[in-house]
């Protein structure tokens, strides 16, 4: 029952993540496209001290939405908070993480062809290496280059690109690409938690006592809201990348991730000049077309170079008649699709990253498989290569009493 269990856990947590980070996102978009779209009120609302107003048309109805430049005469009774949508998020992220790939470190995060860890290292470098970044991050934007806008963006994106080769050197490719998700995700809430909310609590305090509001913390704010704007787009793609080998499994990998990375922070560059009434469609035609050429050097290039070039698939192995009778089930009805070296008419790249290629593999995955080709029996995909019920009873078995 343990493996129907996990999935099910899986399941739940992955859907409330996803559900959590519409609502962060979608708050997001909404209030970059509301700051940016806000016109100027006549001279009665400025006397209230209204800034900008806005009105909109949604739900069969109309609103009007004013934004002050301090703050209102009196301080509401109720005042939501945008904070919830962010704090869920990365909580639900951080226990998938741990469900998902620090709980299973040697089936999802560890990769033997890549480097030769325990679990107990693999979750080490994973956290540490997630906690370095922000740190570093951190430190730069208390340094001097914070004031800096083009010498902090080229810094930033120079460690970027070193979190991403240096995840896909330790990890799976599908490990390294959740961390560096994991990594902008932390970085996200913390300038909510840190620099965001402090900030608007401080105003609030001010406003309410009648103190004159310290336009600091708000600019600090403000440019962390920017910096999360633009990492919106790259932190989606990550939360779905696992499902796309053909991207994670590359030999190339951390290098079309950081392309990815940066086509996606230019488009939403175009979006945010949109919303201010600067149209650019340069950018945007740009951007759509390197993701094109990306798309198609990726489709031509050879998946798994380095793998194949270590000689894993021409491995020998000396294995016992129990063990090879697995052997001989999975590469006749499974190693098709997963393997280093793919020759299904759909799949040239491992599903999932689950490569069953040596019986190193078959220990890896083994829940997996048995989850998958014995319990749920949706692999393999569509049963074409026709594995029967009893080779499947057979895998059970044997698996089993293997371990």
């Amino acid at each position: 029952m343990w493996p129907q269990i996990y999935e099910w856990l899986a399941l739940f947590i992955k859907w409330f993540h996803v559900i959590a980070g519409i609502a962060w996102i979608g708050a997001s978009f909404y209030f970059v496209w509301l700051d940016n779209n806000l016109d100027t009120p006549p001279e009665w609302k400025k006397k209230k001290g209204i800034k900008g107003d806005l009105w909109a048309v949604h739900g069969g109805g109309f609103y009007e939405v004013a934004k002050y430049k301090v703050g209102p005469e009196a301080m509401p009774e109720k005042l939501h908070w945008f904070k919830w949508e962010a704090y869920s998020t990365w909580l639900s992220g951080t226990l998938l993480l741990f469900w998902i790939y620090y709980l299973r470190a040697d089936a999802y995060l560890i990769d033997p062809q890549v480097m030769e860890l325990n679990s107990l290292q693999a979750v080490a470098l994973g956290a540490g290496g997630i906690t370095l970044g922000w740190l570093i991050y951190e430190g730069l934007m208390h340094s001097p280059l914070a004031n800096k806008p083009q010498a902090l963006s080229l810094c930033l994106v120079i460690i970027g690109a070193l979190f991403c080769f240096g995840f896909s050197q330790l990890f799976s490719g599908r490990g390294a690409f959740i961390h560096v998700g994991a990594l902008i995700g932390t970085i996200m809430v913390s300038n909510v938690w840190l620099k965001i909310i402090p900030g608007q609590k401080k105003m609030v305090a001010q406003v309410a006592a009648g103190e004159t509001v310290d336009p600091e913390p708000g600019l600090e704010a403000k440019r962390r809201s920017v910096h999360n704007n633009y990492l919106t787009l790259p932190v989606i793609f990550l939360m779905i990348s696992n499902h796309y080998p053909m991207i994670y499994q590359h030999s190339h990998s951390w290098l079309i991730l950081c392309v990815i990375i940066g086509l996606s922070a230019w488009i939403r560059h175009f979006f945010n000049l949109k919303h201010q009434g600067i149209h650019k469609p340069a950018i945007i035609v740009s951007g759509a077309i390197g993701m094109l050429l990306l798309a198609l050097l990726v489709s031509w290039s050879k998946l798994n170079s380095n793998a194949a070039a270590n000689g894993a698939v021409a491995q020998v192995e000396s294995l016992s008649p129990q063990h090879q009778q697995v052997m001989d089930i999975v590469q006749q009805r499974c190693s098709s699709c997963h393997s280093r070296t793919p020759h299904d008419d759909i799949f040239t790249a491992a599903p999932a990253g689950v490569m069953l290629d040596t019986w190193q593999d078959v220990e890896r995955w083994q829940e997996r498989i048995i989850a998958r080709a014995v319990v749920s029996q949706d692999m393999p995909f569509l049963n074409k290569t026709q594995m029967t019920e009893q080779e499947r009873q057979q895998l059970q078995q044997l698996l089993s009493s293997s371990e």
